[in-house]
């Protein structure tokens, strides 16, 4: 959805005016912003009880999370290389939470794309990074939110022609990684019960498959979110992802603290989703993380109110552009 507002608002500035005026480059990369690299987690979970529920854990994680290409309005993560190695960085450096948008592409295959832009990687890429980190990392689980990425419409991509049905195309994946997926949760006839992080280590954790407009896709994924994740904010998810301007970044730093909030004093059985990410013609994805025309990004902003101890769980938290030092700050809650 963001990335179709961008491009039709674009695409009406361009048209009305003839240019474009830029905003303020976002701030200078620090403990919370453009800095992935800056710290290392890649045992984290190890750290963590065998009997922890999933949902009670503080789990950073990327928005749009191998959006590399596409220009300042399609960017949402540091670029780390093509292929999958932007994932793989981020695995190290602790994020556990990924949002992979995917085209069907001939040949029965997907493509991951950020609206119309091909971000230089295939779901095999995706597959062989995490299949490779885990089975360097078996303490380690990843939750995957898979989400089929074209609409048609202008700013979108479209499908190739005469393929399968995405989530047959999915199922064929799944089939040919044996042990890679935590089975209850691919299983398109039966959602899964939120689980125990011993039952799904070395696990990639499927929490929802959505259809191009949000719908959910069959049963896969997690009970809870049947109805729960759909497009935009539900009680235990905020995604308010529409920032006006620059001056409204305020909102949604207030937005990410409500739910923080929420998820801090909420029932420790469901999963809390948190999207600090947000764009539109007139603030970027880079802006609205890392702040603009001296107001301050979603990103320092998280990292300072963190560090004032009022939370003591923060749940999935997907974030563009995160640095090491805020990736690292929401894994310190786990350890309670």
């Amino acid at each position: 959805m963001v990335r179709r507002i961008l491009t039709l608002g674009v695409t009406a500035v361009l048209a009305a005016t003839g240019t474009l005026v830029l905003q303020s480059p976002a701030s200078a990369a620090d403990a919370s912003y453009r800095t992935l690299r800056s710290t290392s987690n890649p045992d984290w979970m190890a750290a963590v009880p065998d009997g922890a529920s999933v949902a009670a854990m503080s789990i950073p994680g990327t928005h749009e999370t191998l959006s590399i290409h596409g220009g300042t309005w399609t960017q949402t993560q540091e670029n780390h290389g093509d292929s999958g190695a932007t994932l793989a960085a981020q695995l190290d450096a602790g994020i556990r939470v990924i949002d992979v948008r995917a085209r069907v592409n001939g040949g029965n295959t997907f493509t991951i794309h950020h609206g119309a832009t091909y971000q230089n990687a295939n779901f095999d890429d995706v597959l062989t990074v995490l299949g490779t980190f885990l089975g360097a990392h078996p303490g380690e689980t990843v939750i995957m939110r898979f989400k089929h990425e074209c609409t048609g419409q202008t700013g979108s991509c479209t499908d190739a022609s005469g393929q399968l049905a995405f989530p047959d195309i999915f199922d064929r994946y799944r089939d040919a990684r044996p042990g890679l997926f935590w089975t209850p949760s691919v299983t398109r006839s039966a959602a899964a019960a939120t689980p125990a992080l011993a039952t799904v280590r070395g696990k990639v954790v499927l929490a929802v498959m959505h259809g191009p407009f949000g719908g959910r896709y069959h049963q896969y994924g997690l009970s809870q979110f049947t109805a729960e994740w759909g497009d935009g904010s539900s009680t235990y998810v905020q995604d308010e992802y529409t920032v006006p301007n620059v001056g409204a970044i305020a909102t949604k730093r207030d937005q990410v603290r409500r739910h923080l909030d929420r998820t801090h004093v909420g029932d420790r059985t469901k999963m809390y989703v948190n999207f600090t990410s947000g764009a539109s013609v007139f603030a970027t994805p880079d802006a609205v993380a890392g702040g603009a025309w001296g107001v301050q990004g979603v990103n320092p902003f998280l990292l300072g109110y963190l560090r004032e101890d009022r939370v003591d769980r923060a749940g999935m938290v997907l974030m563009d552009f995160p640095g090491g030092g805020l990736i690292s700050e929401i894994i310190a809650l786990n350890r309670g």
